[in-house]
């Protein structure tokens, strides 16, 4: 016979019934749901916060860069570039040892120039395709007096400052030339070129900076090398003006099927100014020719 004392310590460690492990479970669910985008939304306003910080450093080490060689350069980082002798012939050079325009002299990190959601290696290297055109119709959609008249109508808006190429165009390292090589990038350069949704599924290389993007400032579809009353906000020119779009983040991009989703997601660093926030639409559509807002 079972005396009172070993009945009470049974009662008191006795297992959980099973509606009590689902109350358990269901409460866990819950606390998970409510704190798991929490975390989320924290996580991702760190790694805006830390490339905001990091575009403006790119800026000023670009700027740092045009003073020593008297203009911008081709690329931010660089291209990717490959051992020509001894035990690696033929292999790519780590990022994290070549000299690029940037790194390491004016850039002392190689995650500056990283976006906080690049988790690309190295060695690891990418061709690019040219961002959307503005899908506008040229005489549409003036958005600079480049005539000098005063006035921002359909005599500003040439199709010979309008975007060169397209996204159904591979970038080469002189775009001017259909003979010239393949461009081919360091994915981790995620302001070089940067990895985005496309049509079926896939995953694209596109590009974020460049010297120049009108077929005036490239001299190509029938227009020649440079002209007056093209748009000045190259990099290639002389002394571009500040509202220039020096390259722009999309790695905090919301897509529904594929499709990006309007919001002010993006990040735009401009040449004049710290890098800000920018409706992730007007990027997508019209690329560098967005002004500040």
């Amino acid at each position: 016979m079972r005396d009172r004392g070993s009945e009470l310590k049974m009662r008191r460690f006795r297992g959980f019934t099973l509606i009590e492990l689902l109350v358990v479970i269901a409460i866990i669910a819950i606390l998970a749901a409510i704190t798991f985008p929490v975390i989320i939304r924290t996580r991702d306003g760190g790694y805006r916060s830390s490339d905001i910080s990091n575009m403006n450093a790119v800026r000023n080490a670009l700027q740092l860069y045009r003073v020593d060689q008297g203009g911008y350069p081709p690329a931010i980082l660089g291209y990717a570039t490959y051992y020509t002798s001894g035990p690696n012939v033929g292999q790519v050079i780590p990022a994290t040892t070549v000299k690029g325009f940037l790194f390491p002299k004016r850039v002392d990190s190689l995650e500056t120039l990283r976006p906080a959601y690049d988790k690309f290696g190295n060695t690891e290297i990418t061709t690019a395709v040219w961002p959307n055109r503005d899908p506008r119709g040229v005489g549409s959609a003036p958005i600079l007096d480049l005539d000098g008249d005063g006035d921002i109508d359909a005599n500003d808006d040439l199709d010979c400052a309008r975007q060169a190429f397209d996204r159904n165009t591979q970038v080469r390292v002189n775009p001017s030339n259909n003979a010239s090589p393949i461009a081919e990038f360091y994915r981790i350069s995620g302001y070089d070129v940067a990895d985005i949704p496309a049509a079926g599924g896939t995953r694209v290389q596109e590009l974020r900076y460049s010297l120049f993007w009108t077929s005036w400032g490239l001299g190509v579809n029938g227009c020649s090398l440079g002209n007056g009353q093209d748009d000045p906000r190259q990099l290639g020119y002389f002394d571009p003006p500040e509202n220039t779009i020096i390259t722009w983040n999309s790695n905090f991009r919301d897509y529904d099927n594929g499709v990006p989703r309007r919001a002010q997601r993006e990040v735009v660093l401009f040449l004049g100014g710290s890098a800000r926030t920018y409706d992730t639409v007007a990027l997508h559509e019209r690329a560098w020719r967005n002004l500040p807002r």
